[in-house]
């Protein structure tokens, strides 16, 4: 058994680097998830539990650099030291409330999701706050993000330590021509654009002007839009049951169902996670039962406090 924390990139880093990921694994921060918590931190789940405060005074360090100092390992070592304790009390909760086999669901479909490089094109939808950019803009930070995953590839580098997503939003704003342009930009200094690299990143921005030519470019459509008009109702009134339901039994609300889960269940798409498994026995027959109007939403007043409830319908 192997326990890990926010296991995404550790799994990612196993499956590249050592050709395989472990077996069976649990993960400390999903498995919270089903007791109340929202994607908690390590630190976080140590002082909630074990009264544990870790140092934070190397959290933005450079890990590149050696040799590590001694701060630097007593830090690192924090991210283990109190793993396997933590997770023998987090897990002891779940039983005693009953859900360690949803979270044990939970974390083998972490376990067995798709791991690898995300394809380079595809990488200006993870650059923070680029929904903000409109027409030229985002067609060139989608350019210049596409450039980034190439050139940290090629560094074997963590993208945003080629050029953070800042410097991407200001150079995509202004599409500067030049060097000295470039330099205007915010996040942008002389490491950017000098030499071979700064004539690669301003190609990359003549690439995204010339490629805005084809009109705009648009989000994927992964988060529901292309449902169905009419169903659009159906989906908010879920949403708001989703969040109830979590609030009631004190636990993450993402865990339960995300706004694309919520409409790939209503327009019956092929493999739903909410239609199986856990997410099913907890929510999404109520779901089903709701839509197929043999169940009501209803808002209550009660000493426990306001919120809704879920009833029965009766045959007229």
């Amino acid at each position: 058994m192997c326990v890990l924390h926010a296991a995404q990139q550790d799994l990612d880093v196993m499956a590249q680097s050592c050709g395989y990921i472990p077996s069976r694994m649990l993960d400390t921060q999903l498995c919270a998830g089903f007791l109340g918590y929202s994607q908690p931190s390590l630190a976080s789940l140590l002082q909630a539990y074990l009264k544990v405060i870790v140092p934070k005074g190397d959290r933005l360090t450079d890990w590149l650099r050696r040799p590590l100092t001694k701060d630097q390992l007593i830090y690192a070592a924090s991210d283990v030291a109190y793993l396997a304790e933590l997770s023998s009390i987090i897990f002891a909760e779940l039983e005693e409330r009953g859900r360690m086999q949803w979270a044990t669901d939970a974390c083998e479909e972490l376990r067995t999701r798709p791991t690898g490089p995300n394809p380079p094109e595809d990488a200006w939808l993870r650059v923070k706050d680029v929904r903000t950019l409109k027409g030229r803009a985002r067609w060139v930070a989608q350019a210049i993000a596409e450039w980034r995953e190439n050139r940290a590839m090629d560094l074997d580098l963590p993208p945003r330590h080629v050029l953070s997503d800042i410097a991407i939003l200001g150079i995509a704003q202004k599409a500067p021509r030049t060097a000295e342009d470039m330099l205007q930009s915010r996040g942008v200094d002389n490491r950017h654009v000098s030499g071979q690299q700064g004539r690669a990143l301003l190609e990359a921005v003549q690439l995204g002007v010339e490629r805005s030519a084809e009109g705009d470019l648009s989000f994927p459509s992964n988060d529901g839009d292309d449902l169905d008009k009419s169903m659009r109702p159906a989906a908010t009134l879920v949403s708001a049951w989703v969040t109830e339901l979590a609030r009631q039994s004190n636990l993450d609300a993402g865990l339960l169902g995300t706004r694309k889960d919520i409409n790939d269940l209503l327009s019956g798409s092929p493999g739903a996670r909410m239609s199986e498994g856990w997410r099913a026995d907890i929510v999404g027959r109520d779901i089903e039962d709701l839509v197929a109007g043999r169940k009501a939403l209803t808002f209550t007043k009660e000493n426990s406090g306001n919120g809704l409830k879920l009833v029965d319908v009766t045959p007229v």
